[in-house]
């Protein structure tokens, strides 16, 4: 099986250097390559990943993480990898749990697989605000399509070859991960959940603050019923 980690990176020159010596230095059973999407860092991000020896894609402008994260499912595409598994830069996803998730695609029972912090509740559990969102958002998915999800915002999540070419060419661009539920969910695809323990963020900032969590809400609530409404239509 050829598998890629794709991670994501604004500005993570205080985490990134750590994640990446995780994840090689963790015996896999397969052959895990990695490649870091560098969406104009300002920062040592791009230098410091070169120097360890991944591949870097330097984008030439601010894509915001829908971009990146698409520009790396376009990377494993064009690649040929079977598996291809979100990472965030920001440490806050323990490279332990990669096995955990592409088992189930490896057993064929599932094409998309969520990291989950909220199957055990152990660990990082984000902040309560984020907490009140995660839970609106689980219901909100639950009540459209009936599929439980405790953890909808988690970008902890692993997807085989033909979810990575829906992904490749279509993918949510502000805060994406619970539209991208929704979007496989309407293919007829199997999204599953494992769980995970996660970690705080180390270093640096997040691009979360008060007034774009309410943007976040907001917006992905109205692309989560139009996405609804959408399957209904056509």
């Amino acid at each position: 099986m050829n598998i890629l980690v794709i991670i994501p990176a604004f500005n993570e020159e205080e985490n990134i250097s750590k994640l990446i010596r995780k994840i090689q230095e963790i015996k896999y059973k397969n052959k895990v390559d990695i490649v870091i999407i560098n969406d104009q860092s300002t920062d040592e991000t791009s230098s410091l990943c070169k120097k360890m020896y991944v591949d870097v894609l330097d984008l030439p402008c601010n894509l915001g993480i829908g971009g990146a994260v698409q520009t790396g499912y376009k990377f494993a595409a064009l690649h040929n990898y079977d598996i291809a598994i979100q990472v965030d830069g920001d440490g806050q996803h323990n490279p332990e749990y990669i096995e955990s998730l592409i088992e189930p695609i490896l057993q064929g029972k599932s094409d998309m697989v969520i990291g989950s912090r909220y199957i055990e509740h152990q660990g990082f559990q984000s902040t309560g605000m984020r907490r009140m969102g995660i839970w609106y958002l689980k219901h909100l998915i639950n009540i459209l399509t009936g599929l439980k999800i405790t953890d909808p915002t988690s970008g902890y999540r692993a997807c085989n070859k033909e979810v990575i070419q829906i992904f490749a060419s279509n993918y949510p661009k502000d805060y994406p991960e619970p539209e991208s539920i929704m979007y496989i969910k309407r293919k007829g695809l199997i999204v599953s959940e494992v769980p995970v323990i996660m970690n705080e963020r180390e270093g640096g900032e997040s691009s979360i603050n008060f007034n774009r969590s309410i943007y976040y809400m907001i917006k992905v609530s109205l692309a989560i019923v139009f996405d609804k409404i959408r399957k209904e239509s056509f």
